[in-house]
């Protein structure tokens, strides 16, 4: 299905998302200090862009409640951007992808966003030129996701504007990502996305994955045979429990990275 991505909120917050995580993957301050800047800027709380935002994630991040629920849900977000000013969308839209353009460059456009098809589902949902048939098919399918018993898994047959294009973002995507595994993407995504709900997300995700990594750490301790290894495994193991007494900070965010890769080549190495 084709559409004006550039023109759809969410889709621009998502492409800004996977190129702040290219930048810290990349260790690239600068542009990673230009992505947060532009994010903090045109999605600050109480921007129109950022209540677009919410109208869209309150859609396609609600799974498992009853149909007339998810109808009633439907009606109620459909009705709250209509009152949205469309000049104003327009106009703050057109800020960032101007701003976009200018400090990183045409070619964030092209990054991979894999929930391509459903952002554009909810765009058609939103638009007022959708016709009505079609819009009415959109609603059916947004409901019955919504309503579903068990969230549905990544769909198989994502084509997001034709084959030639969509094998392309794939190849970028796996290049730049096929070897994280798939702790550290969740640690990525969780501190990109800390700024919009004051970092609660990632401090839950926090709790549970340094007592993880200690778990693994102090165990690998126990077993470690040569003093060196254990005295080093012992400072690993001190550093994540002070993470629990101050601030997380992108020197800890490196940090834990690290340690999750660590980890897992411990295991490899059982």
């Amino acid at each position: 299905m084709k559409h004006n991505k550039k023109r759809n909120t969410a889709f621009i917050y998502e492409t800004l998302a996977r190129e702040l995580t290219k930048a810290i993957v990349a260790k690239s301050p600068r542009q990673k200090q230009n992505i947060v800047s532009l994010i903090k800027e045109h999605f600050a709380a109480g921007s129109v862009l950022r209540t677009e935002l919410h109208l869209y994630q309150t859609l396609l991040e609600t799974t498992n409640i009853h149909q007339n629920v998810a109808e009633r849900i439907l009606h109620e977000t459909k009705f709250a951007h209509s009152k949205l000013d469309t000049r104003e969308v327009f106009d703050a839209q057109s800020r960032l992808i101007a701003a976009i353009n200018k400090e990183l460059g045409k070619d964030v456009w092209s990054n991979f966003v894999p929930n391509f098809k459903s952002l554009a589902s909810v765009n058609a949902i939103f638009n007022s030129k959708t016709a009505i048939k079609k819009k009415v098919l959109f609603e059916q399918s947004m409901v019955d996701r919504m309503s579903a018993q068990t969230p549905p898994g990544p769909s198989t047959h994502l084509k997001p504007i034709d084959n030639l294009t969509y094998h392309s973002f794939i190849k970028k995507f796996n290049d730049k990502y096929g070897d994280l595994l798939q702790e550290q993407k969740d640690l990525l995504n969780r501190f990109i996305t800390s700024f919009a709900d004051e970092g609660f997300e990632l401090r839950v995700y926090l709790n549970e994955e340094l007592t993880r990594l200690k778990k693994e750490i102090t165990s690998a301790t126990e077993d470690s045979t040569e003093p060196l290894v254990t005295q080093k495994l012992e400072g690993v193991a001190e550093y994540l429990e002070e993470f629990r007494k101050r601030e997380f900070t992108e020197g800890d965010l490196n940090k834990v990275l690290k340690t999750q890769e660590l980890v897992q080549e411990l295991r490899a190495n059982d």
